[in-house]
């Protein structure tokens, strides 16, 4: 009795260059002579790629690393969230000293151009990625996230960096504050300060905020040592503590 063939490898193409998905193409189409393997889609960005991938869950990436707004390490992050994460083997054209990172995190990639044989192999052993490996790599090649992404009611919710207000850590959860919604976030203050210092100031011991949106600090009417701070896009004022109250001022002006 024969046996069923194996099911294709369904797989996305993320890069930002045409030619080079062009070129994967082709490669791939080499590949199928030992490897049954479908395209079910390509992306040129990230925002795009994490779409394609929750629509069509793909089994595994071709991701390109150095891509415009979000680069492939963050997409790579975003995916591990999915219901189905895909298998991720990226495409980079990083020199010696940059992909050693990836060598002693035990991370498939691909030096551009993408060659045949080589791709073949990573195909046949492509495997999930954790996310604690994600982090390391991240931790070689530092650049904040363009996006947060969250679990709601089953889908992954990516909110841009851009219109958040504030960070705000109460009990175990972070609450993400954008000017129409309120997320929870399982992350720590520590580490989101440490990330998004340039774009998000300390104001309290559990809050941080945007800081292109503060319209005014001042002191709260009634008190001499309560002092508060107005956000664009937030009706409340927030509280600031007198150890940054100080600073603040000296950050403003």
């Amino acid at each position: 009795m024969p046996l069923n063939p194996p099911a294709p490898l369904r797989l996305l193409l993320v890069d930002d260059e045409a030619p080079a998905r062009r070129r994967l193409r082709e490669v791939l189409d080499d590949c199928s002579r030992e490897l049954p393997l479908m395209v079910v889609g390509e992306a040129d960005n990230g925002l795009d790629a994490i779409d394609y991938a929750e629509r069509e869950l793909p089994d595994a990436v071709l991701l390109d690393i150095r891509m415009p707004g979000m680069d492939g390490i963050e997409v790579a992050q975003h995916m591990q969230k999915l219901s189905r994460p895909p298998a991720v083997i990226f495409t980079t054209a990083y020199d010696n000293h940059a992909y050693q990172a990836f060598e002693v995190n035990a991370v498939d990639y691909l030096m551009k151009p993408v060659r045949a044989e080589r791709l073949a192999t990573a195909l046949a052993k492509a495997r999930n990625i954790g996310q604690a490996v994600l982090e390391a790599l991240r931790e070689a090649h530092p650049h904040a996230r363009s996006h947060l992404s969250l679990s709601e009611k089953g889908r992954l919710i990516l909110v841009p960096v851009d219109e958040i207000l504030y960070f705000k850590a109460e009990l175990k959860y972070i609450t993400v504050k954008t000017p129409e919604h309120e997320y929870l976030l399982e992350e720590s203050l520590v580490k989101l300060e440490s990330e998004f210092g340039e774009k998000f100031l300390r104001i309290h011991r559990n809050c941080l905020v945007a800081r292109d949106k503060i319209e005014q600090i001042g002191k709260t009417p009634g008190s001499e040592e309560a002092h508060y701070i107005r956000l664009h896009g937030l009706e409340e004022p927030l509280p600031v503590s007198r150890r940054q109250y100080s600073q603040i001022r000296e950050l403003l002006r």
